[in-house]
């Protein structure tokens, strides 16, 4: 290995202890309550040291957003290669549990993309392009999916062929996590008050999600 190889090899190493030390201060105090000295002293790495890697707290939230997100990809191709949805309804179910099972397995990470899909991050400074550029391609991977999916459902003749592919995507998407967002943050309020599990609300949102996008002789579905 070179000088200039091992340099970049450090380099590297680095900007890792940075993010997963960021990590920590993020999911412990929350991304609003955290600092870029909290973050320096947790990577033991002086202040200045930290800002030649990234120049704002923010850019650092995008890095683990985007690492969120790869972890939600690779869930979704292992499930889906896995389980061999017999038609689109079945693989949007697929998709669903992924993600369900990616806020119970991952929380932190789920709960920081929640922070970001409700809020204004992308708007604020202290982002570079590129950071924001990687971020939304993964999110518009994560969207893929489900576009791929309405137009296999549509061509099958499971799906109603009048919905707008990319549309139905994106509200499908917002009902998703509105929806797991819900059943993580209510959840005792759910079960003491109305006797339902956050499973058996994420299946009726399912079923509803259903009825309005299934064409009339889309077939049964569980």
């Amino acid at each position: 290995m070179g000088i200039n190889e091992r340099k970049e090899k450090e380099k590297e190493i680095r900007r890792n202890d940075i993010i997963e030390a960021a990590e920590r201060i993020f999911f412990t105090k929350g991304y609003d309550h955290a600092t870029m000295d909290d973050v320096a002293k947790e990577a033991e790495f002086s202040k200045r040291t930290v800002y030649v890697y990234f120049n704002s707290k923010e850019q650092i939230y995008f890095k683990i957003m985007t690492r969120g997100y790869k972890l939600l990809i690779g869930m979704l191709k292992d499930d889906l290669q896995r389980e061999k949805a017999c038609n689109a309804i079945e693989e949007i179910r697929q998709i669903s549990l992924t993600l369900y099972r990616f806020s119970k397995d991952y929380p932190e990470y789920f709960k920081a993309i929640m922070e970001y899909e409700n809020g204004e991050l992308d708007f604020q400074k202290g982002i570079p392009d590129q950071s924001r550029e990687e971020c939304y391609a993964l999110g518009e991977e994560i969207l893929g999916h489900l576009t791929g999916t309405l137009e296999k459902g549509i061509a099958e003749g499971s799906i109603r062929s009048d919905l707008d592919v990319v549309k139905t995507a994106l509200v499908l998407w917002a009902c998703m996590i509105g929806v797991f967002n819900t059943a993580k943050k209510k959840e005792n309020y759910i079960k003491n008050y109305h006797r339902t599990t956050p499973e058996e609300l994420i299946s009726a949102a399912f079923q509803l999600i259903v009825r309005s996008i299934q064409a009339e002789n889309g077939g049964n579905h569980r």
